[in-house]
């Protein structure tokens, strides 16, 4: 009968192995990540940009491994931006804060949700800015702001282009107005940056939503999207209960977007240095904005106001 009772014993240990799930953290820190196809080797993805092999999946990724494939290793300089007071509505939920603050610090290395950088591409130099979806999803608060408008000051002093890598998913509650606020301040700096002949240029990643679709990210002279990538405004199941209508396949992903004109070009991860490249050299090589003075009395913007009547 003993050794019954040590088979028993030890189906329970087993039992007890198979229930045990792997947290985040051991995810975070393992050797692999899961696609299609199940498990995958973390450095096979990166070796392809972080692009599943198999299903074409972009993965997010962050500002570093953003710019470190576009511009290269080493190839750029991160500045340093103005961080404003931390959690100035002294908020708390089931968490306050200053400690999400905290935590979304340790696990990006970042002081805020966005990285600045001068770098050059194709011999060009420009000012570049990604966000960072594991900094509390990417949101944007004041130091996001700071950072956005630190950028924006930057390529007009230097009379460098503007190019930024979005993501996230738009404003952050825990500082209510001061967050909304944002969308006003950075709209404002991109139109200076326009007063200044200087282009903009937007890559909508994985995701891009809420009031960060609704301010700098659709305010881009050209916008270019990886595939698959979510765009939106309000999520799609809040947009069904609301038109009561079944949604079209693929809505709100960057292959839909395209067909309904907020998206210029879909580009492959891999190709996107070659492609900002050839964008930035053919639009300086223009004057890249018109000045409303002279709009308003050039030969060419009085015959289409003629023609339009």
């Amino acid at each position: 009968m003993n050794w019954i009772k040590k088979t028993l014993r030890f189906g329970e240990k087993i039992k007890k192995i198979i229930k045990i799930r792997a947290t985040k953290a051991d995810i975070e820190n393992s050797d692999w990540t899961s696609c299609c196809k199940g498990p995958i080797l973390k450095k096979n993805l990166e070796e392809n940009f972080w692009v599943c092999p198999s299903c074409n999946k972009h993965h997010r990724i962050s500002p570093r491994q953003r710019f470190d494939i576009i511009f290269g290793k080493n190839n750029y300089e991160v500045l340093k931006t103005p961080i404003p007071q931390d959690d100035p509505l002294n908020w708390n939920d089931s968490k306050s804060y200053k400690d999400r603050l905290k935590a979304a610090r340790k696990k990006t290395g970042l002081d805020c949700g966005m990285m600045v950088v001068d770098t050059n591409i194709k011999n060009i130099k420009l000012t570049a800015i990604a966000s960072d979806f594991d900094f509390i999803g990417g949101s944007i608060g004041a130091a996001e702001g700071e950072s956005f408008l630190y950028g924006i000051q930057h390529a007009i002093e230097n009379s460098q282009p503007f190019l930024i890598f979005t993501s996230g998913g738009g404003m952050r509650m825990m500082e209510s107005l001061i967050s909304l606020s944002q969308m006003t301040r950075t709209t404002l700096a991109i139109n200076e940056l326009k007063k200044n002949n200087l282009p903009y240029l937007v890559v909508l990643t994985d995701p891009t939503a809420g009031g960060i679709t609704a301010s700098y990210a659709m305010l881009g002279d050209i916008h270019l999207a990886e595939p698959g990538a979510l765009i939106a405004f309000a999520g799609a199941r809040v947009i069904q209960g609301t038109v009561r209508e079944e949604l079209p396949e693929g809505f709100q992903r960057s292959e839909y977007v395209e067909k309904t004109g907020f998206v210029d070009l879909i580009v492959e991860r891999k190709d996107l240095r070659e492609k900002i490249g050839t964008l930035l050299s053919i639009l300086l090589k223009k004057d890249f904005a018109i000045d409303s003075s002279e709009n308003e009395t050039s030969k060419n913007s009085r015959t289409l106001t003629r023609a339009a009547s």
